[in-house]
């Protein structure tokens, strides 16, 4: 053995880094976002500086001063007070919104109610039901909306009989009538106490769902079926029936009588509203019917047999255990559904209903002439619309996410 010590393991020195600014990952993307963001900022400079140069040396008005300006056209429908040459351009516009958000609220309601009832039938082991439900939707969702529309309002409302010879969807009543003028429904005149009646049925609601709430948590905790149903309609309409009688029935009805050429009173809804209404809903339930086909596809068969076998019926299999495990798949493309309802009723320019396009875009805009603004105006109301929709609509979707987990 040698005395000599061994030598010591040399300590590996890390490599000195060079700043390299295009192998900087912080660098390069601080860089990248900064120009993304000039780029962007001088298009908007240019496209807003030259429009604006555009529109001076044409001498066409420029600004929202015409908010204010009395418009001097009327409109067929209109949910709120509206006096041809008093009313302004800005109360237009409200009309138009309401308009637009009428029709878009019962559409997504129908279609959905209706998409969802298909989208079951389609799955039927019932071979003549299954297609019925495959032949409404290839038919309704192949065919272009716009011509649905025309042929709703072409072929269906503008063919009906005349005033004088309407017909009364009311057995007789005079409640309800239909002719080639419109729906005329009778008004409900609420009297001084009726606001208890609305109170009770929120009451009767609450209710319900705590009841159904306290059924799960037994179901749950003993696996005792508790039937909520019964009950819960029992409530929602015995209670305000009983609330309405107690104090004296305090509802009158404002009833459309023909009177000379035409219907006085009540609410009248015209042609174009009744065929953009059905033409909606029944062209977007054919999508959502696919797409509530395919979230219960999704939902594995080991599911219904398990809950089969434990002695649940068919249907409280559907309600309870398919379509809750299914509704994650079916969302997503039912808020594209909602958002297309609202965009596509804009098609009403072509049968003149009195939506925000028709009656803001359109006329306001060929009397007023502040193009820019106007149409700006437009866009950015279906933004915010469909907007609020995939806002609330995810919420829900992650809440069904979690719910899943």
């Amino acid at each position: 053995m040698t005395d000599k010590a061994q030598p010591k393991a040399a300590k590996r020195v890390a490599p000195k880094e060079k700043f390299n600014f295009f192998q900087d990952r912080r660098v390069r993307s601080a860089f990248y976002q900064l120009l993304t963001a000039g780029v962007v900022g001088w298009f908007v400079w240019y496209l807003a500086s030259n429009t604006a140069h555009n529109l001076s040396v044409r001498g066409m008005n420029t600004g929202f001063g015409f908010w204010n300006v009395s418009a001097g056209f009327d409109t067929d429908f209109k949910l709120i007070n509206y006096t041809p040459g008093i009313g302004t351009y800005g109360r237009i516009f409200v009309i138009g919104i309401l308009n637009t958000l009428l029709v878009s609220f019962f559409a997504i309601i129908l279609s959905t109610m209706l998409g969802f009832f298909i989208g079951v039938m389609r799955l039927s082991s019932n071979w003549l039901v299954a297609k019925v439900a495959l032949a409404y939707v290839e038919i309704f969702r192949n065919v272009p909306l716009l011509i649905q529309i025309i042929f709703w309002y072409m072929g269906v409302f503008s063919v009906l009989p005349v005033v004088k010879k309407s017909l009364d969807l009311s057995f007789g009543t005079g409640w309800m009538t239909l002719n080639n003028r419109g729906l005329y429904i009778s008004t409900p005149l609420p009297g001084e106490l009726f606001w208890l009646t609305p109170a009770a049925l929120g009451l009767a609601l609450v209710g319900a769902v705590l009841f159904r709430r306290h059924a799960r948590k037994v179901q749950n905790a003993t696996g005792r079926q508790i039937k909520t149903l019964p009950a819960s309609l029992a409530a929602i309409i015995l209670l305000p029936l009983a609330v309405f009688l107690a104090t004296g029935a305090p509802l009158a009805w404002d009833m459309p009588m023909l009177t000379g050429f035409n219907f006085v009173g009540g609410t009248s809804l015209p042609p174009a509203f009744l065929a953009l209404l059905i033409s909606l809903s029944i062209y977007h339930a054919a999508h959502i019917a696919e797409a509530v086909r395919a979230g219960i596809l999704s939902v594995s068969e080991g599911q219904s047999e398990a809950a089969l076998s434990i002695g649940l019926t068919p249907r409280r299999v559907m309600s309870m255990v398919v379509i809750p495990q299914a509704m994650p798949a079916i969302v997503p493309p039912l808020i594209s559904n909602w958002m297309n309802v609202v965009k596509n009723s804009s098609l009403a320019i072509a049968i003149g209903y009195a939506d925000i396009v028709s009656l803001f875009m359109q006329t306001a805009l060929n009397q007023a002439g502040y193009a820019i603004e106007m149409v700006g105006m437009t866009m950015g109301f279906y933004m915010l619309v469909s907007l609020t929709i995939s806002f609330f609509l995810n919420i829900y979707n992650k809440r069904v996410q979690l719910v899943e987990r």
